[in-house]
């Protein structure tokens, strides 16, 4: 047998690829994250029911509400986003995903900044060591996303690396923040504001396509209407009202920019005809979520002239256009990566009503401050009904070996 030159050996690729040996579950990057954020959307929300209503003490130094704000924005919606990408990127490059020993490498790293995070006192370094385990995982994710966009040459995807090391440095400003004893505030703000323009940016491809394929299925000539400067306009007006929430809070200027930025992405949404997809809750759902988009820029634009309180306005954001459009993406994207038929089932149906609701709850603690322990108490439950009934569902399928595209 011919033997390979060592000099040649050390030039061979790593070998990527769907990995056909090894747990099932590490065989494409939206089977563990999406079934990690869904069992941690869950053991969090459930924590933090417990520090409201029985005095749990979670988050070590953090306190419990930093701990909170922290975990369901760079805990959960990380995952989320983790999956979401490392299955969408491979598409649109047409390079292989992510698979096998690195995939597993990225989510213990995520893993391990969850377990830190619990208890960030209590590792050896102190809070230093839990920082550095938790802010590792979105540069890395960054650094694999970057690199499959520049050797795909998707240059107009360049514009989602801004969006995740946005993520990156908000959440390193966070722990700074809290660190120092200072006012996380501006941090979670930024972090929240890119994840809204990261559902803007890519809501703005998968909801219209979605929308298009279904329609066209029924035979409908009233399409979403395609990407066009209108929606470039919504983009950069949405981009600034956030950059105005983040750094100006507090002004009239960060009003009338918001309001603005509410009615244009509410025109866009328009735009795409969702009343149309009544009848496919897959569908549907995705218009829903984004529909959060606009109601959350305005309650901003309220809460800027003292209308509403500023906690409730970013809850429309965290829990209406994060939670929704996440668990709707995590949800289509399971079905159609594992052969499933991309019908939402009665359970799908029951889980994104159930964050819906949990949606228009929560800003009603603010409003009836008298009853904010039960509203608050009623949306976590409602939060936790629908990852619950995620993890039922899909959480068998995501462990299983199933036929998947690329395969």
């Amino acid at each position: 047998m011919t033997q390979v030159p060592p000099a040649i050996a050390k030039r061979q690729p790593v070998p990527r690829g769907i990995a056909r040996s090894g747990p099932v579950i590490f065989s494409y990057g939206f089977r563990p994250f999406f079934l990690a954020a869904g069992l941690w959307a869950i053991a969090a929300m459930a924590l933090w029911i417990g520090a409201l209503t029985a005095g749990w003490e979670i988050g070590g130094s953090y306190g419990g509400a930093y701990w909170h704000a922290h975990e369901m924005l760079f805990g959960y919606s990380s995952a989320a986003l983790a999956g979401f990408l490392l299955t969408a990127v491979p598409n649109w490059t047409g390079r292989l995903p992510v698979s096998g020993t690195p995939l597993i490498v990225l989510f213990a790293i995520w893993c391990a900044g969850r377990l830190a995070l619990l208890a960030p006192d209590m590792l050896g370094l102190g809070l230093p060591l839990s920082i550095a385990i938790d802010a590792a995982f979105l540069p890395l994710l960054l650094a694999i996303c970057a690199r499959e966009i520049i050797a795909g040459r998707k240059w107009k995807d360049l514009k989602i690396l801004g969006g995740i090391l946005a993520l990156a440095l908000a959440n390193l400003c966070f722990h700074l923040l809290v660190a120092w004893g200072g006012d996380a505030g501006l941090a979670n703000r930024l972090g929240v504001g890119a994840f809204v323009m990261l559902v803007t940016i890519m809501g703005g491809r998968v909801v219209p396509s979605f929308t298009r394929n279904w329609l066209v299925k029924r035979h409908s000539i009233d399409l979403p209407a395609p990407y066009d400067r209108f929606d470039t306009v919504a983009l950069l007006t949405g981009l600034a009202a956030l950059l105005l929430w983040v750094t100006l809070p507090g002004t009239v200027w960060t009003a009338l920019a918001c309001l603005l930025a509410a009615c244009l992405h509410l025109v866009r949404l328009w735009r795409w005809r969702g009343w149309q997809t009544w009848d496919e809750k897959l569908v549907l759902v995705l218009h829903l979520g984004y529909a959060f988009v606009p109601a959350g820029l305005l309650a901003v634009a309220l809460a800027q002239l003292g209308l509403v309180e500023a906690t409730a306005a970013l809850h429309v954001f965290t829990v209406g256009t994060i939670g929704v459009m996440t668990l709707a993406i995590m949800s289509r994207a399971t079905r159609g990566h594992t052969g499933l038929p991309l019908v939402a089932s009665r359970m799908t149906t029951a889980s994104y009503a159930a964050l819906i609701a949990a949606a228009l709850l929560r800003p009603l603690a603010s409003v009836w401050p008298d009853y904010a322990t039960e509203l608050l108490s009623a949306t976590g439950l409602c939060w936790i009904i629908a990852f619950a009934l995620y993890v039922i569902e899909y959480g068998p399928v995501l462990v299983q070996r199933r036929r998947e595209r690329g395969e």
